[in-house]
């Protein structure tokens, strides 16, 4: 870092070197800085900017410093305080001063930009993959029980009898937002920043596209200030994780909610649980639990993220190095959370009596009887009036509707005839056969809609 302090009188001292260094989570982007470097030097010496012997000469430096680093023998010194500078030290150390010649027409500014948009796209596509992974879980869970009947809640209230395959496939299109989402913030990810310079462009005659097929970009930027400036891209990554980590989040209640005693829906796989440190019997949806307090990572360090742009003036200021943390972390967290939960789901054992005898309580058949009356001729909420009496008469006689004579459903309506004690959780189901119905023909197009969009066989 001397070269960089020759304009000023004394050195950093300690205390500044340690504030101001961020090698310490930076140094994870060493592939990264190392390929743009690469590809760089190639467009240099293609260029006739340099001489191809330098170019092949600091390509294999920078090939032998990616090798030490991957198997542990890198030296980070925590005087130097990017992951820029501890790679171009080595690289003098290997080559001598002809590693000087690497950082013509380029600067940390678009350097960094690169290797952050270049992590961006990695890290977007293994999410993709294991957003894939969890859908398939979701898909083949649903599939193995798509007979299976179960309450559907609103207000965390039994409301009406679903298809359990219905309710996972809810999750699946929650899913599959957060796949659009992420595809989508890819094609602005998706640019090449390298040439901007810091911030005015370089005055050397530099071929950018080159750099772009080299590194696997489809496009440059366009304006060299908003380059270097520009952390769209971050913030897109971490608001789609939040949103993602809000679905995870949500998924996770109803996994500690149905493995609960209260509901004993579900049993978690022992791989995915944990125990008690005093009370020997119990089986703790901690995973699940775990995914519920991690969402508020994620929306921290968008909000992070959000503060640290908020203001800024163009171009490039150093508040931007606070931008690596915040991704990385949402980036672990996600990523580990998708991975858990597809083999959390894949697990878990469903315990198809406890639903279906849960679907069959609570009088969750009112609202047939509601539509039974509107078949008849009654309005609709003549017929929610009825059945809201009739609810309650049930229930101050502790009977299920089932458990009703015709003679007493008659005290609410003469419409009521002898079919209608033919309802029942199954022709619940069966009736709201409408697209995006829980009935049994059109989950079956779901499920068939879903297996085609992760590309399993139908």
């Amino acid at each position: 870092m001397s070269h960089i302090r020759k304009r000023l009188s004394k050195p950093a001292t300690e205390s500044v070197v340690k504030y101001t260094s961020s090698l310490p989570f930076d140094r994870r982007l060493y592939r990264h800085d190392i390929a743009g470097s690469i590809a760089h030097a190639r467009m240099l010496a293609k260029q006739g900017i340099i001489h191809q012997e330098d170019a092949d000469t600091i390509i294999k430096g920078l090939t032998d410093i990616s090798r030490e680093i991957k198997q542990g023998e890198f030296e980070f010194k925590a005087e130097l305080e990017d992951i820029h500078m501890a790679i171009e030290a080595m690289l003098f150390e290997l080559v001598g001063d002809v590693a000087g010649k690497l950082h013509t027409a380029r600067s940390r500014n678009d350097q960094i930009a690169l290797d952050m948009r270049l992590f961006t796209k990695e890290a977007t596509t293994e999410t993709l993959a294991r957003l894939r992974q969890l859908q398939q879980s979701l898909v083949e869970m649903a599939e193995g029980n798509k007979e299976v009947v179960m309450p559907g809640y609103t207000h965390l209230q039994p409301a009406q009898p679903v298809l359990l395959a219905h309710h996972l496939l809810a999750y699946f299109e929650m899913l599959q937002r957060d796949v659009e989402r992420f595809n989508d913030a890819l094609k602005r990810t998706d640019v090449m920043p390298l040439g901007s310079g810091a911030l005015a462009g370089v005055a050397y005659d530099i071929d950018r596209n080159f750099v772009a097929r080299e590194l696997g970009f489809n496009r440059v930027s366009q304006n060299s200030m908003d380059a270097v400036s520009d952390r769209d891209f971050v913030i897109e990554y971490t608001a789609a994780a939040g949103i993602c980590m809000m679905h995870l989040s949500r998924l996770a209640e109803e996994v500690i909610l149905w493995s609960s005693a209260g509901f004993d829906f579900i049993e978690l796989d022992d791989a995915y649980a944990t125990g008690s440190s005093i009370m020997p019997q119990k089986k703790n949806a901690d995973v699940a639990e775990l995914a519920r307090g991690k969402a508020g990572r994620i929306y921290g360090n968008l909000v992070a993220l959000l503060t640290v742009m908020k203001a800024l003036p163009l171009s490039y200021n150093r508040d931007l190095q606070e931008d690596k943390e915040a991704l990385f972390d949402s980036v672990d967290t996600l990523l580990a959370s998708l991975e858990v939960f597809s083999g959390m789901i894949a697990s878990l054992k469903i315990k198809k009596e406890n639903m279906e005898r849960a679907a069959g309580r609570d009088y969750i058949l009112a609202t047939d009887l509601a539509d039974y009356l509107v078949s008849k001729g009654e309005t609709f909420r003549n017929a929610h009036g009825i059945t809201a009496g009739l609810v309650g008469y049930a229930t101050e006689k502790g009977k299920a509707l089932n458990q009703l004579g015709l003679s007493e459903y008659k005290r609410f309506s003469p419409l009521f005839k002898n079919d209608v004690l033919s309802i029942s959780t199954k022709s619940s189901i069966s009736a709201r056969n409408i697209t995006g119905g829980t009935a049994p023909q059109q989950v079956k197009k779901a499920l068939a809609k879903a297996k085609k969009i992760i590309g399993e066989p139908d």
